[in-house]
């Protein structure tokens, strides 16, 4: 293993002369201090010894457990998980501070390959649990309300059984992980050493894609075709790494019988295929009045014939081009956090005292924006590349919900704190709400509010209109597959004939745009991920209006709803808002707010 000669804290490239402020960078201390640390190696031999004891002391066994012995395993499998995943977040979160870094790379590949190695013996646990009759579970339940709680757990795991292969198949599957894990990275280190000249400056991926939202069209234009231009000329390794990932899904849907390419995100979202159907036709039946409606106002406000794609996400010609300082971002969001409820306020402070957010654009650094939960005995991390754009304001918003929503399911616990995609969604897109209309609320003019307004248009385009292209993008894509390797051509043809159907008359598509499919990581890391998003926002406008009408108690319910993280179904954590996402009219309602605003847009021009 390659040692490095400074602290973790100190190995970021620092943040230079940032015209934004004193961009946070993390301190990665609190999980280990270096690669070279004594509670790691304690940790790491700690976790080959209890992954060893655990299956000698159950594997076979596990039917013939009293309510209190079964308990005690449960509770020794959490302890596993949660010395497992700090180890794996810390190898984990200083690769993405430097992705391109060889050192950093090794480390959490040997990190990965150690730990794969160290918990196969346990594939067993969920195996043998899937053996065991109901009834037999339902009597321990009654006799030990302590391991009663798990229940949930437990669900989750028998909603496996059904697609459940051999004990010997099982560890096979969960040892080839690990090259699965070396295409993802293929992809990561791809995407984040692409560089690209764009008027004799050279840039990485975000910065390039910052300019699509510059006022300068001419600029927007010279980005966009870089963005084709470089995507074109690695579209191969692209179109390998979609082809190998989509090729291994399809394997392992086909022995362990899953009906479609989606079942597996649907059982781990814990949410019906019909109500991701309901939301995705809801969805696509509602882009005329949606995107469509909006980027036509939009082509209007451009004085344009007809938008090209680097027009998408342009500022308004009445918008104010100027940067947000990173103090004014932390004062709004805190600000529109405190005044929710001042709880969550505290929550939220330390992430920006503590070096719990990463937020400088670096080289090398991973591109997007995250927060990542670690264990619950420790704290979340955020990670943004923070350029200084109203929507980086919204970003930070963003993942601080997460952040917020981590910290307060952490009391689960390990194997309980972990939310479904489709309800992880609810507190980041809540907290963008409470952000907007903060802001909304102390516009000056009517000028401020039109902006204001239409950048959380395009906001919530972007997670709904788009996340549903995207869904049908791969739903797509994965049926072909099945039917063979795929050409960049073949892929190419599957992303437009999304973006025409979700964009709408408004645009024209320049010759390369259709590569563009390439550098979305979630199609590599997280298969049909992309819902969550529609889901969350479709949610959270349907709660937000349960806010605003004066629901008594909210603000305790929507603590309750945070801190019980995976411990219920979404229909239980909803009810008390008197609210169901199994009902179609459901998604209508959330869709209905977008509409609105854009009523409100329409009006505003006569």
């Amino acid at each position: 293993m390659i040692q490095l000669p400074f602290p973790v804290q100190d190995a970021n490239p620092g943040s230079g002369d940032s015209p934004f402020g004193d961009l946070p960078k993390w301190n990665l201390d609190d999980l280990y201090t270096g690669e070279d640390a004594p509670e790691l190696k304690r940790d790491l031999d700690w976790l080959e010894q209890a992954c060893s004891s655990f299956a000698e002391d159950y594997e076979g066994k596990l039917k013939d457990l009293d309510a209190a012995g079964f308990l005690d395993c449960v509770l020794r499998n959490e302890k596993i998980n949660q010395v497992a995943g700090r180890i794996m977040s810390f190898a984990g979160l200083r690769y993405y501070q430097q992705t391109t870094d060889a050192g950093r790379t090794k480390f959490m590949s040997d990190t990965q390959e150690k730990i794969t190695n160290f918990t196969t013996p346990l594939v067993f646990f969920t195996l043998e649990i899937n053996r065991l009759d109901d009834d037999h579970l339902e009597t321990l339940y009654a006799q030990n309300a302590d391991l009663a709680r798990y229940k949930p757990v437990f669900d989750r795991i028998r909603a496996m059984k059904p697609y459940q292969l051999s004990d010997e198949m099982e560890k096979f599957l969960h040892d080839l992980g690990v090259v699965g894990d070396a295409w993802e990275r293929l992809f990561d280190e791809t995407i984040a050493g692409l560089e690209f000249e764009v008027e004799g400056e050279t840039l990485n991926i975000e910065g390039t894609l910052n300019l699509l939202t510059d006022p300068d069209r001419a600029r927007r234009e010279a980005g966009a075709r870089e963005l084709a231009a470089v995507f074109t000329g690695n579209v191969r390794t692209f179109a390998r790494v979609h082809n190998t990932q989509a090729k291994e899904k399809e394997i392992v849907d086909r022995w362990r019988g899953m009906e479609t390419p989606q079942t597996g995100r649907h059982l781990s979202n814990q949410v019906e295929p019909e109500v991701v159907e309901a939301l995705r036709n809801a969805v696509v039946a509602a882009y005329p009045k949606l995107s469509h409606r909006y980027y036509e106002l939009k082509r209007k406000w451009l004085g344009l014939d007809v938008m090209q794609v680097w027009d998408r996400n342009a500022p308004l010609p009445m918008e104010d081009p100027k940067s947000v300082h990173w103090g004014q971002a932390e004062k709004l969001v805190m600000d529109a956090y405190s005044a929710f409820d001042p709880r969550m306020g505290e929550i939220a402070a330390p992430f920006f005292t503590k070096g719990w957010i990463d937020a400088g654009v670096k080289p090398g650094k991973a591109p997007g924006a995250f927060a990542h939960p670690t264990v619950t005995n420790v704290h979340p991390y955020v990670m943004l590349n923070y350029l200084g754009k109203p929507r980086d304001v919204m970003t930070l918003a963003h993942e601080l919900g997460h952040g917020v929503h981590q910290v307060l399911a952490a009391g689960q616990g390990e194997m309980l704190s972990s939310t479904p995609l489709t309800l992880a969604e609810t507190a980041s897109v809540f907290g963008e709400m409470l952000t907007f209309r903060k802001m909304l609320d102390q516009a000056g003019s009517t000028t401020e509010r039109k902006v204001l307004l239409a950048g959380k248009v395009e906001d919530m385009i972007n997670t709904v209109v788009r996340q549903i292209a995207f869904y049908d993008f791969e739903c797509k894509l994965h049926d072909a597959r099945r039917g063979g390797e795929l050409t960049p051509d073949d892929i190419n043809a599957l992303w437009m004939s999304v973006q025409a159907e979700s964009l709408g008359p408004a645009f024209e598509y320049m010759e390369g745009y259709e590569t563009f499919w390439a550098y979305i990581p979630h199609f590599v890391h997280s298969p049909f991920y992309v819902y969550a998003y529609a889901f969350g926002d479709g949610l959270v406008n349907a709660l937000y209006a349960v806010y605003a009408e004066g629901d008594e108690g909210f603000e305790d319910k929507y603590f309750d709803m945070l801190k019980a993280g995976g411990s219920k179904h979404h229909k239980e954590l909803l009810a008390p808002f008197g609210l169901d996402a199994s009902d179609p009219a459901f998604w209508d309602k959330g869709l209905s707010m977008i509409s609105g605003m854009i009523d409100e847009l329409e009006a505003m021009e006569e």
